[in-house]
């Protein structure tokens, strides 16, 4: 048989950190490829707990069909933490419930953009959004991103120069994949330049909880006076990401198309997973559980740095995030960065090619990107030790 696929997908390829990650499932491989929690992260206890009481008390809720904007009793727990934490004043219309945070993207792109009509991304960016935008046959457009967050100028640039832009995507907290944090005036400038061309911001924020050092900076969806903002949050991060849920908030006629759009795709998100989530959100003391979760990464982040101090060829340069899961190492002008990872997996320890998170193929890169959350500790000293014999060789 002769397969002939769809234009939407014919050019897509898979992401290169899934593929990493079969290759580390040798258990001799040390993974610096992955975006996981760290394992001692898991509140397995409490969720195990949770899971119980839910099938001895509302079995049938639980494995019964449901509304596609998501469990009731959870969308008021996102409406009351959006307000208390995040200083996001929304109502339970402008609220619903998505098979993980991705899910938001794509449903945005679903509901907003036509065929070739402009996106603009950081660059880098996320593969995985990256991915779902190209599926719709945009026009995807990155802009540099700079170490306080979007080049502000090619922003504009990139709006006025492009036709029909619908949507600037960013994650400003601890990116995918540079650690970085947008700052709290880049942050008003991205607002400002979307007011005033009529763009909508797809604010992406899985890591902004995982802070660990330095000040929390406000969302973008908190300055939002326009009905501009879709931010898209998620329990992967916090909780446990096998769950798979996420949530958008957004305007009501954003989110009432967005909700159609979810009924043809999974008709909604699992509900013993929701289930799970509002109440894990009602008998944890939340502040505490990130202050445990701010130690955890606070720490893992702490050994890479100082053993990559000590051990890595002072020519490559790397980020020192306050936060998220990743370190951005960047090798120095002249040197193949993909033979450079294809060392390091010969020696069984995986990173991820810079390459993955380019908004387009022709695009080069000298990076490269380690994750610290969930190699164990002897696991890191170990692979940076590796890492680092292998710098001196470039």
């Amino acid at each position: 048989m002769n397969y002939s696929f769809s234009e939407r997908v014919s050019k897509l390829q898979p992401s290169a950190i899934r593929e990493i990650l079969k290759v580390t499932q040798d258990p001799t491989v040390i993974s610096f490829a992955a975006g996981n929690p760290a394992p001692e992260a898991f509140p397995v206890d409490m969720v195990r707990e949770i899971t119980s009481d839910i099938f001895r008390d509302e079995p049938i809720t639980a494995l019964q069909y449901s509304i596609t904007e998501g469990y009731t009793p959870l969308r008021k727990t996102i409406v009351e933490l959006m307000g208390r934490r995040y200083g996001v004043n929304c109502v339970m219309d402008e609220v619903i419930i998505t098979s993980g945070g991705q899910q938001t993207s794509e449903l945005a792109c679903k509901a907003l953009v036509n065929e070739h009509d402009t996106v603009i991304c950081e660059a880098p960016s996320f593969i995985g959004v990256i991915n779902a935008f190209k599926s719709y046959n945009v026009n995807l457009v990155g802009v540099e991103l700079e170490d306080d967050g979007m080049n502000i100028e090619e922003l504009e640039k990139a709006i006025t120069t492009n036709k029909n832009v619908k949507l600037i995507y960013v994650i400003p907290n601890f990116q995918n994949p540079k650690g970085i944090c947008t700052s709290i005036e880049k942050r008003k400038a991205i607002y400002e330049l979307a007011k005033k061309y009529g763009v909508m911001i797809l604010e992406d924020n899985p890591y902004g909880d995982l802070r660990f050092d330095g000040e929390n900076i406000p969302s973008i969806k908190s300055m939002d006076t326009e009905g501009l903002v879709i931010y898209a949050g998620s329990f992967s991060k916090i909780l446990a990401p096998g769950i798979r849920v996420g949530f958008t908030v957004a305007p009501t006629p954003v989110i009432s198309k967005m909700t159609v759009c979810k009924q043809v795709s999974d008709v909604h998100t699992t509900i013993l997973s929701q289930m799970i989530c509002n109440e894990f959100m009602k008998r944890v003391d939340f502040d505490a559980h990130l202050d445990k979760l701010a130690e955890i990464y606070r720490h893992k982040c702490g050994l890479m740095l100082s053993e990559m101090d000590k051990k890595v060829n002072p020519k490559i340069k790397y980020t020192r995030p306050q936060g998220g899961l990743f370190i951005w190492a960047t090798l120095p002008e002249g040197v193949d960065m993909m033979d450079f990872c294809r060392k390091c997996a010969a020696e069984k320890v995986a990173v991820v090619p810079g390459s993955a998170f380019t908004v387009s193929d022709d695009v080069k890169t000298s990076s490269f990107r380690l994750n610290f959350s969930t190699p164990t500790d002897e696991q890191i000293i170990k692979g940076i030790d590796i890492l680092g014999k292998i710098s001196y060789t470039i």
